[in-house]
């Protein structure tokens, strides 16, 4: 059989011990209206019946579905995989416990073309195991369809850095590859293929359905939120590098969004009383090094509104009472 010439979108899709819901996964890619499309499954070692599910979708869908097994070597390591074998223009990459829109692909590779961007983004939305909408995720309110970069760079630092809500050239990943062996490497990575375009396409359909597993809700947070830390510092040194170098605001703003926002966010579900405090203080010191000034965080706007009055009231109350380092208090409040 003849190999396709012209791929337009090549869908990576690791997979790990999904096999409640790698079937659901899988059909909402089968039946994307973008037909010139191939989707790669990467078998990252799963001990379930993930690998019997696969086959069958190869089996049912030659030429659309390809299947690869590999050791387990995490989720970066699995998408990475998949980036060094992908022949599309075009690079999305789809978690295989969520599922997508029929339309979400042509949507996003129509528009790509038509504002030649190199990074389209759709709004996501949080389900239930039965499908219910918890939270809709709105990415961009109030942007137009195409995007410039150098007139909005507020973009960069408001965003959210989810690798499944976007469309990628595939030129982006030339010499960029996810990080081995963190976590957040979605945070260490998506902001560096950012900083590389000029132009970004949007839409506010909420094409991805990003599911809250029951099983993943009660596990408990540990040091390796740390992480969140240093892939914002890495992104830091990229972005004193790029072009953007002499507008610093932009980095401050992201600095305070994903290295103390996020990390509160996350900080507030660790259990272990010894790693809270020693997160806490890792925190400190990241204010302290990149000269975060505590007016500035509470001043903080993302999308021109001020972010901490935008938040529920016990949030609010969290955020404040960490960041004026009323750490007892702060456990008081997330026990």
């Amino acid at each position: 059989m003849s190999e396709k010439l012209n791929i337009k979108v090549s869908i990576i899709v690791p997979v790990y011990n999904v096999e409640l819901y790698l079937e659901k996964c899988l059909l909402s890619l089968v039946n994307q209206t973008l037909k010139d499309i191939e989707i790669l499954v990467v078998n990252d070692g799963s001990k379930d019946q993930s690998q019997q599910i696969i086959e069958k979708f190869q089996q049912e869908y030659p030429g659309r579905i390809f299947g690869f097994i590999k050791e387990n070597g995490g989720l970066s390591d699995a998408r990475n995989f998949g980036i060094d074998r992908a022949k599309g223009e075009f690079i999305g990459f789809v978690d295989s416990d969520d599922y997508v829109s029929e339309t979400m692909f042509e949507e996003m590779y129509d528009l790509a073309l038509k504002h030649q961007a190199e990074m389209t983004i759709c709004n996501l939305q949080k389900v239930d195991e039965n499908g219910n909408v918890t939270q809709k995720l709105t990415q961009l309110p109030g942007f137009p369809e195409k995007i410039l970069l150098e007139q909005n760079l507020s973009v960069f630092s408001d965003i959210s850095y989810f690798a499944c809500n976007k469309l990628f050239k595939k030129e982006l990943f030339q010499n960029k590859r996810f990080k081995k062996g963190i976590h957040f490497e979605d945070i260490e990575l998506i902001p560096q293929l950012l900083l590389q375009c000029k132009t970004l396409a949007f839409t506010p359909n909420y094409h991805y359905q990003y599911l809250e597993r029951k099983d993943s809700i009660s596990k408990s947070h540990t040091t390796k939120g740390l992480d969140i830390l240093r892939a914002v510092e890495t992104v830091s040194e990229r972005f004193k590098k790029s072009r953007f170098a002499d507008r610093p605001k932009a980095l401050k703003d992201f600095q305070i969004l994903e290295g103390v926002y996020t990390f509160l966010a996350y900080l507030a579900f660790v259990k272990k009383e010894e790693d809270f405090y020693l997160m806490s203080q890792k925190l400190d010191d990241f204010v302290k090094i990149n000269a975060l000034k505590t007016k500035d965080i509470l001043q903080y706007k993302r999308f021109g509104k001020n972010y901490l009055l935008s938040l529920p009231l016990r949030k609010k109350i969290y955020y404040i009472l960490s960041l004026l380092k009323l750490r007892r208090l702060v456990r008081k409040l997330t026990r």
